[in-house]
């Protein structure tokens, strides 16, 4: 890498009971940091104050905090599409006048609630919530990790444009008590509309009378909506500038709005904009998403980690993990640098994970004893999200506890088969409990945490053009061309959908 990364190439860092050997308490305290409800403990990774130090001068070098600033303030912040990235906007951080644009669209989403709620459109009891990627993977996550026991109206999201997901998404309930939601950017996302057409012929054969009267358009392209049919009464508009997989904090929350509650909704934007401030003001030892950062550069730069594995030790936030792939992946998943030019050292690791304990009796082989590095992430609650006797929350704190330990530690033995060699680092985020706000905290830390790795990678973490080839070759497919694939794909085509000819 470039000149300010050479402490990395030089560096020797002592094994990880080393550095707790030489002063247990001090690291613990230094590496700990608590922050809205959350305490996020980094003791068990390789930093130290050298390397912290160092990172400190790289990242002042690479101008993050001008970055931070231009992020927090509405600037422009994504070159290859001359925007700015304004998810924090809606969370009360950012320009003015798309603060005040913002609470004026989630005034016009609270409208819409109270009304279906007063039951304007009638007796709603299912919202089917239909998007694809970040319109969908946002609202799904908050759905199932705080609407288990709200008793408010069912939310059910539908992403995949295989039909057997609609069809698992409409069994057992009711057209005439059911009203759809279509989240989509542009309103022209082709997985999304198909699912649509899908989901209002269901409605039609439910004898719906009106079934364009049950849906609820979330969009930043107003127009489109209502070219397609949606009236404009019940299309809920967010800004442009908000990308896909930072959108639930805008419109595309209205299903987490209407499913959970407006309350609980909004203490989801005040948990956030705690987090927001922490990012804007904390000093960068202290600073929770930057100090993370740090880690994960120092493990991918200097260790030639390829994957960071994450595991959840809470049920309700199994989703944690697919959330975070989107986020991460699709943000520093990039081999050019914010100028267009070529890099030439690793950017975002593949991004993976699981829910503990189970991971335990499927993955956490190859964590303890694989030949490949892989710094894994904990995050636990001390809150347990059930009634049942305590034993349960006690072992599942006591095994993701123990993972980290062992991981560290180690045991040498006779036969080699048995033994553990150790020094395996891991992070451990232990949050109160699974509330709005915390998980709006929670999520906004890995938003900024994702934000400071590209800065100091200099990439661009708002553009993700990886994903349109694969959907613009798909599109010639359905549209009948053949001649510009390959003989396999050709073949594959006939095979399955026969010869066009």
């Amino acid at each position: 890498m470039s000149g300010e990364w050479q402490f990395l190439d030089e560096d020797e860092s002592p094994a990880l009971t080393d550095l707790f050997a030489d002063d247990p308490q001090g690291r613990v305290k230094r590496l700990t940091i608590e922050e809205a409800g959350i305490r996020f403990d980094l003791s068990k990774t390789h930093l130290t104050d050298a390397l912290v130090d160092n990172f400190v001068t790289a990242a002042e070098e690479a101008g993050l905090a001008d970055q931070r600033q231009k992020l927090l303030s509405g600037e422009v912040v994504n070159p290859t599409e001359g925007r700015a990235a304004e998810h924090t906007a809606e969370r009360g951080t950012g320009a003015p006048e798309s603060v005040e644009l913002a609470r004026q669209f989630h005034a016009r989403m609270r409208g819409l609630v109270e009304v279906i709620e007063a039951g304007a459109f009638g007796k709603i009891e299912t919202l089917i919530h239909i998007g694809i990627g970040g319109s969908a993977l946002g609202p799904k996550l908050l759905i199932d990790a705080l609407g288990r026991n709200s008793g408010g109206i069912e939310v059910r999201v539908v992403s995949n444009v295989d039909g057997a997901a609609m069809a698992e998404a409409v069994k057992g309930i009711d057209p005439q008590t059911t009203m759809l939601a279509a989240a989509s950017k542009t309103f022209t996302t082709a997985e999304t509309l198909l699912n649509l057409e899908s989901a209002m012929q269901w409605l039609r054969e439910g004898a719906v009378d009106d079934p364009y009267g049950r849906v609820v358009a979330l969009t930043a392209n107003p127009d489109k909506a209502v070219e397609w049919g949606v009236d404009e009464t019940r299309i809920l508009p967010f800004s442009e500038s908000v990308g896909g997989r930072y959108s639930l904090w805008s419109s595309i929350g209205f299903p987490a709005a209407l499913g959970l509650g407006w309350a609980a909704y909004e203490e989801m934007l005040e948990g956030a904009g705690a987090m927001d401030r922490h990012f804007a003001h904390a000093d960068w030892r202290e600073n929770a998403p930057v100090m993370a950062a740090f880690a994960d550069l120092y493990y991918t730069q200097a260790r030639g980690a390829e994957t960071r594995a994450i595991f959840a030790y809470d049920e309700r936030l199994r989703l944690l993990p697919s959330y975070l792939q989107q986020l991460e992946m699709e943000s520093n998943g990039k081999s050019v640098t914010a100028d267009g030019e070529p890099v030439d050292w690793p950017t975002a690791p593949i991004t993976w994970g699981g829910v503990g304990t189970d991971a335990q009796h499927a993955v956490f082989q190859l964590l303890h004893q694989g030949t490949v590095l892989v710094p894994v992430e904990f995050i636990a609650a001390k809150e347990p999200g059930h009634d049942f006797d305590d034993a349960h929350h006690e072992a599942l704190l006591a095994n993701c506890f123990a993972q980290g330990a062992a991981l560290m530690a180690g045991k040498e033995a006779d036969d080699p088969a048995r033994s553990y060699p150790g020094d395996r680092p891991s992070t451990t985020l232990l949050i109160e409990d699974v509330t709005p706000a915390i998980l709006g905290a929670l999520i906004a830390f890995y938003e900024h945490r994702t934000f400071v790795n590209a800065v100091l990678l200099g990439i661009n973490p708002f553009d993700q053009f990886g994903v349109e080839l694969g959907k613009d070759m798909a599109r010639a497919i359905e549209e009948g061309g053949m001649d510009e694939f390959d003989a396999s794909t050709k073949a594959l085509m006939e095979a399955a959908l026969g010869d066009p000819a």
